[in-house]
Formats: structure tokens, C-alpha cells, sequence
């Protein structure tokens, strides 16, 4: 079976399906066959895919069909457990469990799972994003923004991430937008406190480029649980 791993953020728009992509990208550069999934997206085009699982089907390997990357598809681009009511869906952690496992079982030597949002996104009034990780027992790679704010945020996922019970791989620190103020504290702060490893930062890069970002991203810390 494959090496897996879930990415999650610390919030929504910090860059997981970029640092997802940059991540495939090191993987096949160090000779590995990639797959990734994103088990439920918000927000599709007029034919029903989603950008972000678009994305991420061009820096893997794997030739997998779209409803196998993104198997829960849904229209409006909000909370994933509002647009499922919307159009009468109910998503259930166990099923999506399910889905990524198929996957997984394609014999591919790096996969990650992407979340949507945070950790705690709700997928109904019991279950959260959180809860499909768990049933798939991934170690988890985190993506902060590198903005104000980002210390709190992270070291609160990281708290939510252990209690449930899973390790944290690794960390990115992921630069989405001008540089904030004092990075180089916040980064020592963040070093410091999270107790990961430091998968690498990530500049901002305008245009985004997910080749050129893998190559701030060592894989190496990864590969070593290959």
C-alpha cells in the first residue's frame, strides 16, 4: 500500500492545493509514482470539477479518472456541509474514507488526501474533515500562512491534530501574499513550538509556479517513512 498523507491548513485559502501540487511535484523529481485525492470540494465549473482537484490531477502521476481525485463534487463555493444541504447530499466520514482508500490501493509510493479548510470543517452535525483522516489514520502535513495571525492558528490545529490522535508529519510555511511583519520571529516561534519538522518555506511566487515551489520543499523528511 502507499505512504499517505493528509494536508490540512490552518484556515481556508492558505495555499493547501499549491503546497499539494509543489509537494507531488518534489515526490516524482525524487522518482516516486504519485496519486492524490481531495475527497470533497466546494465550488465547481459549469461541468461540475473543481480547480483545485484539477490542479492537483496535473502534478501526479497517477492517471486517475476526475471522480476519483474528487469524488464529492459540489456546486457552491461554501462550507462543504452547507452546499451538500443545498443540493440534498450528506456527506459521511466513513464513505470518504472509502473513496480515498480506493485510491490508495493503485500502488502509488507517495498519495496525499487534501482536506478542505481547516481541521475542523464540519461535514454534518456529528462529523468534521478531521474524522476521515482519522478513519484512515494519516499522519498529517500542515500548511501555515505565513501571515498575522499564524501562530495561534497554527499551534492550535496542531493541539486539535494530536488530540485525535495522529502524528504531524510535517509543517510547510507557506508565504501567500507579501511578506508579514517580523517573518523571520514568527518563523523561529513557530520552529520552536510546533515540534515538526520543517518540510521547507515557500515564497511567494507571482506568477504561482508549483515547480519552481517544490524546489523550496524537502521530500527527503518524508521519504525516510517510505
Amino acid at each position: 500500500m502507499s505512504k499517505a498523507f493528509f494536508v490540512t491548513g490552518t484556515d481556508t485559502e492558505v495555499g493547501k492545493t499549491a503546497i499539494s501540487c509543489a509537494l507531488l511535484l518534489a515526490a516524482k523529481q525524487a522518482g516516486l509514482q504519485t496519486a492524490a485525492v481531495k475527497p470533497v470540494a466546494a465550488g465547481c465549473d459549469n461541468v461540475g470539477q473543481n480547480e483545485d482537484a484539477l490542479a492537483l490531477m496535473g502534478c501526479m502521476t497517477a492517471e486517475l479518472a476526475y471522480e476519483q481525485v474528487n469524488p464529492v463534487a459540489l456546486t457552491e463555493a461554501i462550507a462543504p456541509h452547507i452546499a451538500a444541504g443545498h443540493e440534498g447530499r450528506r456527506l459521511q466520514a466513513e464513505r470518504l474514507a472509502g473513496m480515498c482508500r480506493g485510491v490508495m490501493l493503485g500502488g502509488a509510493d507517495f498519495l496525499l488526501v487534501e482536506g478542505a479548510g481547516g481541521w475542523r470543517v464540519p461535514l454534518n452535525p456529528r462529523e468534521t474533515l478531521a474524522d476521515v483522516a482519522r478513519e484512515l489514520q494519516m499522519p498529517v502535513i500542515l500548511v501555515v500562512a505565513m501571515r498575522l495571525g499564524c501562530i495561534n492558528h497554527a499551534l492550535l490545529t496542531v493541539e486539535a491534530v494530536r488530540s485525535d490522535g495522529l502524528p504531524l508529519a510535517g509543517w510547510v510555511a507557506n508565504q501567500c501574499g507579501p511578506r508579514m511583519a517580523c517573518h523571520e520571529e514568527n518563523m523561529d516561534t513557530l520552529r520552536d513550538l510546533l515540534r515538526a519538522p520543517l518540510l521547507g518555506e515557500v515564497p511567494h511566487l507571482d506568477p504561482w509556479d508549483p515547480l519552481e515551489a517544490s524546489k523550496n520543499l524537502n521530500i527527503q523528511i518524508l521519504n525516510r517513512e517510505l
